[in-house]
């Protein structure tokens, strides 16, 4: 197989390096990309930062990669989810994609959640999606002030999920050749994750919202693997699709009449 060069988000820790991990064992080049331990370091949650991951990134790709995957997230109670979740994603596949256009069998990817089939904010889900950020902070700023903070991290992840349901089709995506799918992941076992484990409160809490009667919680190496095969070669025609990677919880909590 011929290498690939690959852009990360993430790379640092959980999913994203479990993913730069799979990828350099096969031979891939990764650009990391991560606030620190990375080839490029810059912070996804400001547009200055996401201007600097895709510059320097561009950079060093030579103006042209096989795939993107971004995998940065945060799970807070604060406006900083949006700012990564959303923005800093969309920016950095967006930012990419004409490095993308250029390969020959181009792939991207993001790291959604099975949080995002839960309730929403939608003002800040529909901000998102308008693409503007100052208002998507302030109706996060008011969810938090509200005490519904706990719902921003699953806006989050629904509008990036919505974002890509849609951008996938456009002539700039699709038109061009290149698979845009994301990966939702159960209960993960990463350093973001942590803290859940150490409470049994929150553990039972967790195991409530996100029952996973397949196998359990999960390695981040088991996301790695589906996200390494949706920006593989072989995907040649799955694009839109938010896959579940989650023991079940998505079809436990919606049962089977979603389809």
């Amino acid at each position: 197989m011929t290498a690939r060069t690959i852009a990360v988000s993430g790379s640092a820790s959980g999913i994203g390096r479990a993913l730069a991990t799979l990828l350099r064992g096969q031979g891939d080049r990764v650009i990391g990309v991560d606030l620190r331990d990375a080839d490029v370091t810059a912070d996804l949650s400001v547009p200055e930062g996401r201007s600097r991951a895709v510059a320097e990134t561009l950079e060093i790709c030579g103006g042209l990669l096989d795939a993107v995957v971004a995998s940065a997230g945060v799970s807070h109670f604060t406006d900083l989810t949006v700012k990564v979740n959303y923005f800093g994603a969309v920016a950095l596949l967006d930012g990419l994609r004409p490095a993308l256009a250029r390969a020959e069998n181009p792939r991207a990817a993001v790291v959604g959640s099975i949080s995002g089939t839960q309730p929403v904010d939608d003002a800040v889900v529909r901000a998102c999606l308008d693409g503007d950020e100052p208002a998507a902070l302030r109706a996060a700023a008011k969810a938090a002030e509200a005490g519904a903070g706990h719902t921003l991290y699953p806006s989050s992840k629904a509008a990036v999920a919505r974002w890509l349901r849609r951008a996938c089709v456009t002539p700039e995506w699709a038109g061009a050749g290149i698979p845009l799918n994301a990966v939702a992941p159960g209960v993960v076992r990463t350093p973001m994750s942590a803290p859940l484990f150490e409470d049994e409160r929150m553990l039972k809490a967790m195991n409530d919202a996100v029952p996973m009667p397949l196998n359990g919680y999960a390695d981040p190496e088991v996301i790695a693997e589906a996200l390494r095969w949706l920006v593989s070669p072989a995907n040649t025609h799955m694009t839109g699709q938010v896959v579940y990677v989650d023991g079940g919880a998505e079809a436990t909590l919606r049962g089977p009449d979603v389809f």
